[in-house]
């Protein structure tokens, strides 16, 4: 009777037989109430001062209830929303009660080191407006002892500048270097009506020391007032080393890829980089480095399609390649895409959060492990109780808030039905060590969409793109003279900074003669048989074959 009920034992993966990574605290953190944690329908997250302590805050963009601003309490060890309904309050402002928020993100416009927020609302955007919200966003900002819509200001009111589209999503970028910040908006376009849009500070029109900032929508003179399905925007540098690019999934239309031009213009070059996709429907997405070769790759999910994991490659023909597995790639209604070290096992997780669209469908976690010779490998993972199979996912942010070293959780729901929040803990990797870094701008604000390379001395540097969403704890280095020491790979350069050493370039010659063609890689180098290859395609390392 045993051997005939193991028999239909249904199969189990490997995701399940593995040890669960999440386990729920919201109970305990963040236990649903009216105050805090109120059962309604909420979108977007972001990360960031709120209150000016140097802690950061959880922003969450409520639809059809107000925003919340939720404040981690060490000595409680709760969150606790500091937006409260008082008018007294200096947060009064952010709760934006009449507003249909969906997406939020914070930067520093004006150069006083202090972030900004950004709230997309759409208002009615399609009950017959053409893609027209009858309420407009709200860029708040710490003013004469409270938060104030910088939007509303009369300056601003006459510059029409305020997006009334129906905006997907939102994010900074500071496309001249300079430290101050513009807010890239995806609008979802309606024929010719509605374009995306980036808002900046006209520095020439303010006057700061009054306390007047100026707006200007400068999305034609950068290059990006294009037409679309607006769904996702990521920034970092993607195909400059140091410049913010740009990147938008769409819906309904290919993708974007801005590459900065260096002087505050964009080129869209997502065609020729091979990452246009144009017959998907884009949603969250991320940018890290997975296989740690100092090249920012981008992954993303697309509704009900194929999910993307776009190695950048160091081919002149062909710029990206999408390497997700069978099972990385398979279609869900996904709506947020997060790219972090959870664990701190020195290689990066992708989080699918899903939206139960017709039925369950459960969250995923997958590794992205670096292997030497060779596309990084990639394993699913036990997301454990951040399952939510019947979960309305519609946003998630992953940040340290109690300052273990370890990354929370935190999932909102909404758009088909009023759920709470969520918070997870990491039960993996407890004995691991860590490092996180907030790096800043020269005003002290955290410098948004910066790459951060950390040297050690085994063997790769590891890379990591600034969220738009701050996380951790912020490491300062001394200023003190220090003697610099280079990992393997890496050699000190005149300016005293670890730079790439280009092995192939040395005597005696790194390669055997078996394999003599070398290929200077970030940190490493690969060596290759001699082998002609047809047009897109190179020998692989054995040089048994052509791979493209």
């Amino acid at each position: 009777m045993l051997a005939w009920v193991l028999l239909f034992l249904p199969p189990v993966s490997s995701a399940q037989r593995s040890e669960p990574v999440f386990s729920s605290i919201t109970k305990s953190i963040l236990p649903p109430n009216y105050e805090n944690n109120p059962t309604q329908l909420n979108y977007g997250v972001a990360v960031t001062d709120v209150d000016g302590d140097g802690d950061l805050e959880v922003f969450v963009a409520g639809y059809n209830g107000p925003n919340l601003v939720l404040k981690y309490i060490q000595d409680q060890k709760r969150l606790v929303n500091i937006a409260v309904d008082n008018r007294s309050s200096p947060f009064y402002a952010l709760r934006d009660r009449q507003g249909n928020a969906i997406g939020v993100t914070a930067c520093d416009i004006d150069g006083d080191g202090r972030e900004e927020i950004y709230v997309l609302n759409t208002n009615n955007a399609f009950s017959g407006t053409a893609g027209r919200a009858t309420y407009s966003d709200k860029l708040f900002k710490f003013r004469n002892g409270r938060f104030e819509d910088l939007l509303n200001d009369d300056i601003n009111e006459h510059r029409d500048v305020a997006n009334r589209m129906a905006g997907r999503s939102v994010a900074c970028v500071d496309r001249k270097g300079t430290g101050r910040y513009a807010i890239y908006i995806a609008n979802y376009a309606s024929g010719n009506v509605g374009p995306h849009a980036l808002i900046e500070m006209d520095e020439l029109a303010s006057d700061l020391s009054q306390g007047v900032i100026a707006l200007s929508n400068v999305a034609e003179e950068a290059g990006v007032n294009k037409f679309t399905g607006g769904r996702g925007v990521v920034v970092g540098p993607i195909l400059n080393q140091i410049l913010p690019d740009v990147f938008c999934d769409n819906e309904y239309g290919p993708n974007f890829l801005f590459r900065n031009n260096g002087d505050g213009t964009f080129t869209d070059v997502a065609q020729q980089a091979g990452v246009e996709d144009p017959m998907q429907h884009g949603r969250g997405v991320a940018l890290a480095d997975f296989n740690r070769d100092g090249r920012t790759d981008i992954v993303y999910g697309n509704w009900n399609g194929p999910h993307r994991l776009f190695m950048q490659l160091n081919n002149r023909r062909q710029k990206f390649k999408d390497i997700a597995s069978q099972k990385f790639s398979m279609p869900s209604p996904v709506r947020t895409v997060i790219a972090a070290d959870f664990d701190n096992d020195n290689e990066l997780e992708v989080f699918f959060n899903n939206i139960a669209y017709r039925g369950p469908s459960a969250n995923r976690l997958f590794r992205v492990s670096r292997r030497e010779h060779g596309d990084p490998q990639i394993e699913e993972l036990n997301v454990g109780e951040a399952s939510e199979p019947e979960g309305r996912g519609t946003g998630a942010v992953a940040t340290d808030f109690d300052g273990d070293g370890r990354l929370e959780l935190l999932v909102s729901h909404g758009e088909s039905a009023a759920q709470p929040l969520s918070v997870y803990k990491v039960l993996q990797g407890t004995s691991n060590s860590w490092l996180r870094v907030i790096p800043r701008t020269k005003f002290g604000a955290f410098a948004r969409g910066a790459k951060v390379v950390v040297y050690t001395p085994r063997r790769v540097a590891r890379t990591r793109a600034s969220s738009t969403a701050a996380q951790g704890t912020c490491v300062r280095w001394s200023l003190l003279p220090t003697l610099a020491s280079c990992g393997h790979g890496f050699a000190l350069n005149e300016k005293g900074r670890c730079t790439d050493e280009d092995e192939c370039t040395r005597y005696p010659f790194a390669c055997p003669l078996d394999r003599p063609v070398c290929v200077n890689t970030y940190g490493s180098y690969r060596c290759r048989a001699k082998r002609r290859c047809n047009q897109g395609f190179e020998p692989s390392d054995d040089g048994s074959a052509c791979v493209g």
